[in-house]
């Protein structure tokens, strides 16, 4: 619609009748091939005496008869198309057009409505048969080959990022187990000087060995959580006695001389 919203209503004012006449889609399509002046055929209305219905029928120009594309054959399409009358049935209904410049005209209101029909013979039986045939293709069809495709599109085994991603992944997991072996050592270490330790203070000890988690903004709690995880495979956290909340060796860890040894 126009900016304004103005609407042309002059074929309204002028009581325009126009038709509103449905038509099978194969005609619509031969029609948008009309060359020179647009003539795609002739209208025919015959009126049978005063009191009779009026008979309409459209015959199609012969030039546009020819139907291409369909399972690769050509077929003529009819060209006698009766019309069925109906009407209005009490509704209003009216015609718009639109221009390039985005104007709104009403050109008519519908007095008639009609369908436009084949006539029923030798040509629309092929042309109907071959319609059905196409619409029941599948989308997809399986054909066996004589020989392999060659061609630039072939598969790879793997994809360089998959490559990519593979190869810092391993890295990753040996400079982990490398992280791991080295707190290990220092865990071992510090048992040895001392029996009992809280999770704070092995942290402490520990803490130039996260060279794994060294890009990243590391919270206490998160060493804390990765260094109990290597806690729970070489020592005994105790939940009560003397020594509650601390961690000891395992006792096949210990390497201890003479009485248990206790923090100096």
């Amino acid at each position: 619609m126009s900016e304004k919203g103005e609407v042309d209503l002059t074929g309204a004012k002028q009581n325009t009748g126009v038709w509103l006449v449905k038509v099978p889609k194969y005609l619509s399509q031969q029609w948008t091939k009309a060359t020179g002046r647009g003539e795609v055929g002739k209208l025919r209305i015959c009126k049978k005496g005063n009191q009779g219905k009026a008979e309409v029928s459209f015959t199609l120009n012969e030039e546009l008869t020819v139907i291409e594309g369909i399972e690769a054959k050509t077929v003529s399409a009819p060209r006698d198309h009766p019309f069925t009358m109906q009407s209005v049935g009490g509704q209003t209904l009216a015609v718009f057009t639109e221009t390039s410049s985005d104007k709104i005209a009403v050109e008519g209101l519908v007095v008639q409505r009609a369908e436009c029909r084949p006539a029923v013979n030798e040509n629309y039986m092929k042309l109907k048969r071959l319609q059905i045939e196409e619409s029941c293709k599948p989308a997809r069809l399986s054909q066996q080959l004589d020989r392999a495709v060659t061609s630039n599109y072939k598969p790879v085994a793997n994809h360089t990022y998959n490559l990519e991603y593979e190869r810092k992944k391993k890295e990753e997991g040996k400079r982990a187990r490398a992280d791991k072996q080295q707190v290990l050592d220092m865990l071992f270490s510090a048992f040895e000087k001392h029996q009992y330790y809280n999770i704070k203070d092995l942290v402490d000890i520990t803490k130039h060995c996260y060279n794994l988690l060294s890009k990243v903004d590391v919270f206490l709690s998160f060493k804390q959580n990765y260094l109990k995880e290597i806690l729970r495979d070489i020592a005994i956290y105790n939940v009560k006695g003397t020594h509650k909340n601390t961690w000891e060796l395992k006792p096949e860890y210990r390497h201890y001389h003479g009485e248990e040894k206790t923090d100096e």
